[in-house]
């Protein structure tokens, strides 16, 4: 399979408004990739896309506010865009939320709403505009999984069940679609600066005081969103399957491939030393 030709296509990418999707966004515009953006957040997702039609008067930007955890929405925009932009050629699967709490300290209702906006709005998007990928042989979808898709710290069964959920889709649908001229990556990002930790909820049975424990996980993440953009671009462009993102992504790839079922320890102390790092900064 050749490199994926960006310019003259059609990406459709989630989670556009802020982050990594808004930085892809802008880098897929200079490559001359056409874009359809979907947020939940309005006025972000028009923000962003509305500098990039400023920057590249020549590209079609549309955009579609959706709620991912609203299966019927999903499922609804799924089908608009299938319908409405046949010219697709690049997926990216980037939109994703965070739940902090021990399995026993969330409800199976909040355990669910990460289910359905990081890993069923991936199927359900995926499965509404595969055709359209096929009828363009050289296509590509990007999933975006975690570091947490690699490895389960404690207190986020939920995200982590999605993230691992994620990168068994991707690693399975790689393999199918390659007969069909289709690439796909799975990327595995580890401490981007998004606003993840911010607009992370917390499991309703989680004590006030360990709440703020949210304060230490933001310390760790460091990497700019635009850093992580351009490494996924490479990643399409040259067809790579896995892609990690980051020491914080790398190093625990390392130790779960050595330590398998005893990972945890040394993971947790180098987490421990880089957020006191952070907090010294």
């Amino acid at each position: 399979m050749g490199p994926y030709a960006f310019a003259g296509g059609t990406a459709v990418v989630t989670g556009a408004a802020s982050g990594i999707g808004e930085a892809l966004a802008v880098q897929l515009a200079e490559r001359g990739s056409s874009l359809v953006l979907v947020d939940k957040d309005a006025d972000r997702l028009a923000t962003v896309a509305d500098g990039i039609r400023t920057a590249h008067p020549q590209l079609a930007v549309q955009t579609y506010v959706v709620d991912l955890a609203d299966e019927a929405a999903t499922d609804e925009l799924g089908a608009t865009l299938a319908s409405a932009h046949p010219q697709t050629t690049l997926l990216v699967n980037n939109a994703g939320v965070a739940l902090g709490g021990r399995f026993d300290q969330v409800t199976l209702e909040e355990f669910d709403w990460v289910l359905a906006i990081n890993f069923r709005a991936v199927v359900r998007l995926t499965a509404a505009l595969l055709p359209v990928l096929k009828a363009h042989p050289g296509a590509h979808l990007v999933n975006v999984s975690s570091v947490f898709g690699i490895f389960a710290p404690a207190g986020q069964a939920a995200y982590a069940a999605s993230k691992f959920a994620v990168r068994g889709f991707s690693e399975s649908l790689r393999h199918e679609l390659a007969d069909d001229g289709i690439g796909v990556t799975v990327v595995h990002p580890g401490g981007i600066r998004t606003r993840i930790a911010q607009s992370a909820r917390m499991g309703s049975g989680v004590p006030p005081e360990l709440a703020a424990g949210r304060e230490e996980f933001d310390k760790l993440l460091r990497i700019p969103p635009e850093k992580a953009a351009a490494q996924i671009v490479a990643a399409i462009e040259k067809r790579r399957p896995r892609l990690l993102i980051g020491a914080t992504a790398k190093v625990p790839d390392a130790l779960v491939r050595l330590r398998p079922g005893t990972y945890w320890r040394p993971i947790a102390r180098i987490a421990g030393r880089r957020a006191a790092a952070g907090g010294r900064g």
